[in-house]
């Protein structure tokens, strides 16, 4: 029988602050922490939690560091199956394309792997166990991200400092990057997301702590400096949800980069966090959190 996994108690909210200087929000927006409600099976626990990702169903995976790294649960939080053993040494992220392929980064292997639905491996980019910085091989990639085209975008971001471009059946694009401060420059590749709406790139820049956005050939465009150091980024109806890390926070901003929302504060308590990392939003527009140190997953919704 599976036992539940209680992560969050209702009843709990949290007011977001409008960060806009001079402006007062005419009603203050509030989250409630609510159960994720997630149904582990029996001797089935959690590792290190660093990858979330919704499908269109709302399906939640859950990627994290213990047996069977890739972990899917349905809206209900059924369990529905798990897979990675003998595949992922290090999880980092997971993500969904939009015709529903799983990918995930690793950063033991030095790998991406896209995944159908139940766990067959469909493609795989990287050379295993082989670190490098070349068109075939990677250095500890963290995250990926989606053109309407079907190109893939690569945060080859821990040993290398360059975002990587493949076109939809993996053949090598382009590459961009270099570790510093400046335009196009990064310290610490961490998390992508594409907005097909604007055909904006927007990578996580985490210790130059800021948001830096390319066209889809990689020009730069301009950047965001208010975001923390930015762990993990989500674009749900074209705003963006950012988990900051270090700062123990998410931050909801618009397109223009300007911060709407923001909530959270450093712990283990219910709505605290310990590294947020991973972060998803389903289509009623809840918020999943991963919380590394924690080894949980928080879930967030609008209060009623």
């Amino acid at each position: 029988m599976p036992r539940f996994l209680l992560l969050a108690s209702t009843g709990v909210t949290f007011a977001i602050v409008l960060f806009v200087a001079g402006v007062q929000p005419a009603s203050e927006a509030k989250y409630q922490l609510v159960p994720a409600g997630l149904q582990l099976p029996d001797g089935f626990a959690f590792g290190e939690v660093t990858g979330l990702a919704c499908d269109a169903q709302d399906n939640l995976y859950v990627f994290h560091r213990g047996k069977q790294p890739l972990a899917v649960f349905d809206k209900t939080g059924k369990f529905l199956r798990a897979w990675g053993d003998g595949v992922v040494k290090t999880a980092h992220s997971v993500r969904v394309d939009p015709d529903g392929n799983i990918w995930t980064t690793d950063l033991g292997t030095h790998q991406v792997i896209k995944y159908d639905a139940t766990g067959k491996i469909l493609l795989t980019l990287g050379t295993k166990n082989q670190a490098g910085e070349s068109p075939t091989t990677f250095n500890k990639p963290a995250d990926t991200a989606f053109a309407p085209n079907g190109d893939v975008y690569v945060a080859d971001g821990y040993g290398n400092s360059r975002v990587v471009q493949f076109s939809k059946d993996g053949k090598f694009v382009r590459a961009w990057g270099k570790k510093g401060k400046g335009r196009g420059e990064f310290h610490l590749v961490h998390a992508a997301v594409y907005d097909a709406k604007a055909d904006r790139l927007y990578i996580g820049d985490r210790e130059n702590k800021r948001v830096q956005i390319f066209t889809p050939e990689g020009k730069y465009l301009e950047e965001w400096n208010n975001t923390g150091h930015p762990y993990g980024i989500a674009l749900f109806k074209g705003d963006f949800f950012l988990a900051d890390g270090v700062g123990s926070a998410v931050r909801k901003m618009d397109v223009r980069g300007m911060i709407h929302a923001r909530f959270g504060s450093k712990g283990r308590e219910p709505g605290e966090f310990d590294l947020p990392h991973g972060i998803s939003v389903d289509s009623q527009g809840s918020i999943y959190v991963s919380d590394v140190k924690g080894k949980r997953v928080q879930k967030f919704a609008a209060a009623k």
